[in-house]
């Protein structure tokens, strides 16, 4: 089957495109790129005024499955990334069972592969049940498909745990992502420590949790030689930490939700349990600094946390509802308000949904080259539409942007050549 993309505005970070281009797909992958193509016999999309991509990529997702399918599953996990121009998700270990293993992994590309609307690429255990006392078959899991590994939910709060994770992870190429949180700063804390937690009358998680954990795993990062990325970074002192990281050449990088770049703690007012998420929404002058992380290249990627839970769990007593919101069917209009308040360019963000991704997971996605893999999202950047979490594919609706009226969506996604989501 051909399909014949014309005249989308084309942006490929890859490759330095930006222009207006035709885009040739036979046989599941990019035959041609170019203008006035001639696909004779293929099926003719007119994206004329649409912004034509590489199939987007999130780094950092939780689809649930094994064993909360109640929450989520791969196929409705996968749905709701398409319908968000996503084609490819990497999905966290904290399953159950835990992705600790190879029979785990295998289950979830085996079923990704028969049900799945778009490609997934499982992230292993740093530890062994996430209960960070003995390291995770390493090796067994990178054999068996896992494209990095992760405590994340939790954080290794060994030192000298994660130092021998570093090491043992370093000879398979394989990256640590960080969930940076010192436990014995945020004790019995639900949300950012401040004056809004006090006016609450709700118990804090300091900046420095996340700090002194962040400063920690780099500098085990330097000392060892070792792949780090610090996953949904949320403070000022974070941002700075790497940055200055990357100024000494360790090999470090970071994400950002959109939900960290566009909330504050002022969203918690109203004890709205949507606004409960680990790490917290901070302040202010935190959403600035991750915004200029973003503008500098700081911040390599931009990633959901897509965290689905039952309305039973989010509709409870602040102190007692579990962590986080879901993300997929968001992230895009998030990211473009950004384009469009100047934080960085479309290109930019592009690349952060795309390139970036891709080269810190070390996976063949996130490109138009001739050759590659037909994954390509369509995305008209003018269409005005308004969030009905009752209307998303996940089977989870934990989100604090219901109701909201965003700018820019996905309107047709393609993976590997074939059409899996049109709006």
């Amino acid at each position: 089957m051909s399909i014949l993309i014309k005249g989308g505005r084309i942006i490929d970070p890859a490759n330095g495109i930006d222009d207006t281009l035709d885009l040739l797909i036979q046989d599941g992958r990019i035959a041609q790129v170019g203008k006035n193509l001639d696909g004779k016999g293929a099926e003719v999309i007119d994206a004329g005024g649409l912004l034509v991509t590489p199939g987007l990529i999130d780094m950092h997702v939780h689809l649930r499955d094994p064993g909360q399918e109640y929450k989520e599953d791969i196929v409705s996990g996968t749905k709701a990334a398409v319908a968000g121009g996503f084609t490819s998700v990497a999905c966290m270990p904290n399953t159950n069972p835990i992705n600790d293993n190879k029979a785990v992994t295998r289950y979830i590309i085996e079923k990704a592969k028969a049900e799945g609307a778009a490609n997934v690429f499982p992230i292993g255990s740093i530890t062994k049940g996430l209960k960070g006392d003995t390291l995770s078959e390493m090796g067994d899991l990178k054999e068996a498909g896992c494209v990095a590994l992760s405590d994340d939910g939790k954080p290794v709060s060994d030192g000298e745990m994660m130092r021998r994770a570093f090491e043992y992870a370093k000879p398979f190429n394989l990256p640590l992502i960080s969930h940076a949180e010192d436990l014995s700063l945020v004790g019995e804390g639900v949300m950012n420590y401040g004056f809004v937690a006090t006016e609450l009358g709700l118990k804090g998680i300091p900046w420095v949790a996340e700090d002194a954990a962040t400063a920690r795993d780099v500098l085990l990062a330097e000392f060892t030689g070792a792949r780090l990325h610090v996953a949904h970074v949320s403070t000022k002192g974070s941002v700075e930490i790497v940055r200055a990281a990357k100024k000494r050449g360790v090999k470090v990088t970071c994400e950002a939700t959109p939900h960290h770049f566009t909330l504050t703690e002022e969203a918690v007012r109203g004890y709205d349990t949507n606004a409960k998420m680990n790490p917290p929404l901070r302040t202010a002058e935190d959403l600035a600094a991750l915004r200029q992380g973003l503008a500098d290249g700081t911040v390599d990627a931009i990633a959901t946390d897509h965290a689905p839970h039952h309305i039973d769990e989010k509709n409870v007593e602040f102190n007692v509802a579990l962590n986080g919101i879901v993300g997929l069917e968001t992230a895009l209009p998030l990211s473009l308000a950004l384009v469009r308040d100047g934080v960085f360019s479309l290109g930019a963000m592009v690349a952060k949904l795309t390139t970036a991704p891709a080269g810190i997971l070390g996976i063949p996605r996130g490109t138009l080259s001739v050759g590659a893999v037909a994954d390509v999202t369509l995305i008209d950047l003018e269409l005005k539409w308004t969030v009905e979490a009752a209307k998303f594919q996940s089977k989870s609706k934990n989100t604090p942007f219901n109701g909201w009226n965003v700018q820019g969506a996905a309107v047709r996604t393609i993976v590997g050549g074939k059409v899996v989501y049109q709006r």
